[in-house]
Formats: C-alpha cells, sequence, structure tokens
C-alpha cells in the first residue's frame, strides 16, 4: 500500500506540468477551432504552443526542419504513466474506504455523464 501511493505521488507529480500543459492547450483549442495549417504560420506564443499540442514542435524561424520523435516517446510516456496513476487512484479509493457503493456510483457516473452528453449534443 505504501509503495503504491509512493508510485502515485512521484508519477502524480512528475508529470503534472506536461499534463497542465496539454489540458490548458487542448482546451483553448476547443473553443478556438482556427488552427494554423503549417508550423510555419504561428507567430503568437499561444499558436507556438498550440503547435506543440497539434503537431509536438515548436516552431522556430531558425529550424530548417523538425524531428518529433523524442518528444512522442516523452508524450507516450506521459500518457501510460497517467493510466498506471489513473488505476493506483482507483485502487487506493477501494483501499481507504470501507464503503465502496459511493467509489462505485462516481466511476460509473464518470463513464455515464459524458456518454450522455455527447448524446444529449447529437442533432436529430
Amino acid at each position: 500500500m505504501r509503495l503504491l501511493r509512493r508510485l502515485h505521488l512521484y508519477l502524480g507529480c512528475f508529470f503534472a506540468p506536461l499534463l497542465l500543459f496539454y489540458l490548458g492547450t487542448g482546451w483553448y483549442q476547443t473553443f478556438n477551432l482556427n488552427r494554423n495549417k503549417n508550423t510555419g504560420e504561428a507567430e503568437t506564443l499561444i499558436a507556438k504552443l498550440r503547435s506543440v499540442h497539434v503537431d509536438q514542435v515548436y516552431p522556430a524561424a531558425t529550424a530548417n526542419s523538425f524531428s518529433p520523435a523524442l518528444f512522442r516517446l516523452l508524450v507516450a510516456l506521459m500518457a501510460l504513466a497517467l493510466i498506471v496513476t489513473v488505476l493506483l487512484g482507483i485502487v487506493l479509493a477501494f483501499q481507504t474506504t470501507r464503503r465502496r457503493w459511493p467509489v462505485w456510483l462516481s466511476l460509473g457516473l464518470g463513464v455515464l455523464v459524458p456518454a450522455l452528453f455527447l448524446w444529449l449534443g447529437q442533432k436529430r
């Protein structure tokens, strides 16, 4: 149990800045749909950060080509770590509470509410 908590803590803290970056730029993209088609079109800081989010490169005038391989590897590790920390959080939720039905209810609602909102958003 102690090892699970420590692993959950360190994985969460290590990847928190990158997760916050992706959450912030993803949120921005959700509400601002005009996207640059080419990496070279990014002129403002927000456009450059959006390019990092979408293309995994930071556009710079001095660069003549980009290789997103290392950053993509980091993002893949972040995604894997997020999956692990979420699963650890669920395990810890079950192990640290006596009543398990609220945990089950929260998990169920976490699946049903997004599905309901997607269904309600459909035009027929």
